[in-house]
């Protein structure tokens, strides 16, 4: 992504953040120049396919607006299918999806975004950092240099 095509944390808002408690303005996919995703939350047209077919979202509770988000309110709460992705990403990338939705519900939905935005904000150049990559998309800032669960020290921690 060239300098100029930085997409700024005043771009992130509640609807961004997906049932299963990921922030897609931090996603590679919603990120990137070309193609970009809209968002899980949006119309399927430029999702990938495996975001259309998402087990999550696809949900029964979910899809009927029974729920906004995964959580306390819902039977099955942790399904097999968010431990398996929360897993994936703290050892992947230092972020957990239930630790999300766990303070979603504690401040709600907008002061989470709030807090987001100060924690995946580029400190270098104030573009939105990716949770895929270990350095900023547009300046190249390299906000994680560890690898595991919750890295120490790094700036989304």
């Amino acid at each position: 992504m060239a300098k100029s095509e930085g997409r700024l944390p005043t771009l992130m808002t509640s609807r961004l953040i997906a049932p299963c408690g990921m922030n897609c303005a931090l996603c590679s996919g919603y990120l990137r120049a070309k193609k970009q995703c809209p968002g899980c939350r949006a119309a399927d047209d430029g999702k990938p396919s495996y975001c259309v077919h998402c087990q999550i979202s696809t949900c029964e509770r979910l899809a009927k607006g029974e729920l906004a988000f995964c959580g306390s309110d819902c039977d099955a709460f942790p399904c097999k299918r968010l431990k398996q992705l929360d897993k994936r990403y703290r050892a992947k990338y230092g972020m957990s999806m239930l630790d999300n939705l766990e303070t979603i519900r504690e401040i709600g939905v907008d002061k989470f975004v709030a807090k987001e935005k100060t924690r995946w904000t580029c400190p270098e150049c104030g573009s939105l950092l990716c949770v895929h990559k270990t350095g900023c998309l547009t300046c190249g800032y390299v906000w994680n240099s560890g690898s595991g669960d919750l890295w120490e020290g790094n700036h989304a921690c």
